[in-house]
């Protein structure tokens, strides 16, 4: 019977993980046909932010399902509450930002190079832990942070030799990443505002983003884009991106539910995984011929990746029998 109840585990856990893969893999080829396929359309803050009303949308739809079925389903109240909306704002301002660039980098680099493109988080994560927070990095992570910057820089070259670099889509990769650490670091500040609760934080962070992209889309010359655009009566135009806006929104639950049911470190890695068989799909779908130092690239940031989450594992380990010591 324990075996049974093991194997059971091992299934939801696999299970799990594959669809953590196969949502954050559908994404990035949805947004990616969004912003540069046959229907594309030259309005990236646009598109964003319809994905953004679409996440909101959906949260009042799962609001109401847990009403309905309150034994199965269980999501947070959504009153909207100008203090919290308030108190959110600045981390909103980050997440524009974030999710701005992130489709900005997509938008203008192609797949199999938008691991690479986004690689720098991790460095941007120690960089501003040490300026922000004040914490102090070891010199072992600090070398898995100078290797995936050696890939990434190795990764630049190739793109470049190959004649498929875009350097506005190389910067905007570089600030995706440093939008994604900041949020990650504010993201622990303004939890408590919400109550801890991740779900309330995405609704308002949603909401706060939709009325932020409007002057962004009128500044940026993007409404008459629109309201020219051939295809805006597609059926197929909006139904990519409503799917783009229900994945947004479903990877927020995918990436909290693989924590959940494995652990930080297995999420870390799983990701890493994950841009690794994302890469490989992407050269084989577009049928891209990459150089032996190119994959070399990827290696050596993969390998960085995974190095830095072993790291960072092993110093929590050390330092939790002190924090034990000291509170008895």
């Amino acid at each position: 019977m324990a075996d049974k109840t093991l194997l059971q585990r091992y299934v939801h856990i696999l299970t799990v993980v594959a669809c953590y893969w196969f949502v954050s893999i559908t994404l990035v080829f949805v947004n990616k046909a969004l912003l540069s396929g046959s229907e594309k359309l030259e309005a990236p803050l646009f598109v964003t932010c319809y994905q953004c009303v679409v996440t909101v949308v959906a949260c009042y739809a799962i609001r109401a399902a847990a009403r309905m079925y309150p034994d199965r389903l269980s999501f947070p109240s959504l009153h909207l509450d100008m203090n919290i909306i308030k108190q959110v704002l600045p981390l909103s301002i980050i997440f524009v930002g974030m999710i701005t660039f992130n489709n900005l980098c997509l938008k203008n680099v192609g797949i199999s190079f938008y691991y690479i493109g986004r690689s720098l988080t991790t460095v941007f994560n120690v960089l501003m832990t040490y300026f922000i927070l004040g914490q102090k990095t070891s010199l072992s992570a600090i070398a898995c942070c100078a290797a995936i910057v050696g890939g990434f820089y190795l990764g630049v070259d190739q793109e470049d030799a190959s004649g498929s670099f875009s350097l506005a889509g190389t910067i905007y990769g570089v600030l995706a990443s440093l939008f994604v650490s900041l949020f990650s670091i504010y993201t622990k500040k303004i939890l408590p505002v919400v109550d801890g609760n991740i779900w309330a934080l995405t609704f308002y962070n949603n909401v706060n983003a939709c009325v932020l992209f409007l002057p962004l889309m009128v500044v940026f010359g993007e409404i008459p884009i629109v309201t020219s655009f051939p295809y805006l009566a597609s059926i197929n135009f909006w139904f990519m991106m409503t799917i783009g806006g229900i994945f947004g929104f479903g990877i927020g639950y995918v990436t909290g539910l693989q924590i959940k049911v494995t652990s930080p470190l297995t999420h870390n890695i799983s990701g890493t995984a994950k841009a690794a068989a994302q890469t490989v799909l992407a050269t084989q779908w577009f049928m891209e011929t990459k150089s032996s130092l190119w994959w070399l690239s990827n290696m050596v940031v993969l390998g960085g990746s995974l190095a830095y989450a072993r790291v960072r594992q092993l110093e929590m380990k050390n330092t939790a029998p002190e924090k034990t010591v000291s509170k008895v």
